[in-house]
C-alpha cells in the first residue's frame, strides 16, 4: 500500500461522519472536512456531484485530503509511511500550517534550530528526513507530544472544548514497529 493510503485509511478511521455540533466553534463537518473547505473544494472543482456536506462520499473525501492536504504539505516527499501518515492526520485534524509547525517544534526539541513557521520547505524536510535514519521513533513520539500539549491548551484557553479531548487523544496515535 502506498504512504497516502496508508495515511488516508488511519485518518479516516479517527474522523467520525457528518457533525453539527454548536460546541464545535460552529463548524460543520464530516469526515474531518469543515464546511468551509468542503465549498472551497466544490468551487474548485476538486469534488463534484453533491451540494451539501452531509452527503460527502468517502471517495470526495479522499479526493480532498490528497489535494489540500497530502500534496500542499509535500508528504510524498517523506520516505516513512508513519511520519507521513502522523503529518497527515494532524493536518486533518489541526490544519497543515498547524501540522507543520509542531512537526518543527519536534525537530527543534531534538535538536535542530528551525524556524517554527508552518512552511514546508527543503530545509524542514531535511531536517524529517534526518530523523527517520536518525531515530524514527523519538521523531514519531515528539510529534504526538506536540499534538497532544496543543489539545492541552486548547482546552485551557476554552474549557467548553474539554468534551472534545477523549476523541482527541484517540489521534495520538501508538507507533508500530516494523
Amino acid at each position: 500500500m502506498d504512504n497516502f493510503n496508508y495515511a488516508f485509511i488511519k485518518t479516516l478511521g479517527a474522523e467520525g461522519g457528518y457533525s453539527d455540533d454548536p460546541d464545535d466553534k460552529g463548524k460543520e463537518t464530516n469526515f474531518g472536512i469543515t464546511k468551509a473547505t468542503f465549498k472551497d473544494a466544490l468551487r474548485r472543482g476538486v469534488i463534484s456531484g453533491t451540494s451539501s456536506i452531509r452527503f460527502l462520499t468517502v471517495a470526495q473525501v479522499k479526493t480532498i485530503y490528497k489535494t489540500d492536504y497530502w500534496f500542499p504539505i509535500k508528504l510524498g516527499l517523506i520516505l516513512n509511511a508513519d511520519i507521513a501518515a502522523e503529518i497527515f492526520d494532524t493536518a486533518v485534524n489541526m490544519g497543515r500550517s498547524r501540522a507543520i509547525k509542531i512537526v518543527q517544534e519536534s525537530l527543534n526539541f531534538l535538536g535542530e534550530k528551525l524556524e517554527v513557521d508552518g512552511i514546508i520547505g527543503p530545509i524542514t524536510l531535511d531536517a524529517i528526513q534526518k530523523w527517520i535514519n536518525k531515530d524514527v521513533r523519538a521523531l514519531f513520539i515528539c510529534l504526538n507530544g506536540f499534538q497532544f500539549m496543543k489539545y492541552v491548551d486548547i482546552v485551557k484557553n476554552d474549557s467548553s472544548q474539554i468534551k472534545f479531548s477523549r476523541g482527541w487523544t484517540k489521534r495520538v496515535q501508538g507507533y508500530k514497529k516494523g
